[in-house]
């Protein structure tokens, strides 16, 4: 279930005319709150595709290290290690 949250930002200044001129007949964005939420749909995007990223370098290093650099591991200890 989707739950609406309304939230007040202020901005003055060169922020405020920046909003201005993204917004409106000039403006990508009919309104501030379309242009917010734009803003932070983008910025959602950046953290996962990050978070995927330093999944996936550490994924290739360890795909590249030498078989030899590989031991056995029981379950019991990937438990006590994700304990602490």
């Amino acid at each position: 279930m989707s739950r609406t949250t309304t939230m007040t930002v202020r901005v003055s200044g060169a922020l405020s005319e920046f909003v201005a001129s993204n917004v409106g007949e000039d403006g990508s964005y009919e309104n501030v709150s379309e242009y917010i939420r734009d803003l932070i749909r983008r910025d959602k995007e950046r953290v996962e595709r990050e978070a995927f990223d330093r999944l996936k370098a550490e994924l290739t290093r360890a795909f590249a290290a030498p078989e030899t650099s590989y031991r056995p591991i029981t379950a019991a200890e990937i438990v006590a290690r994700n304990e602490d």
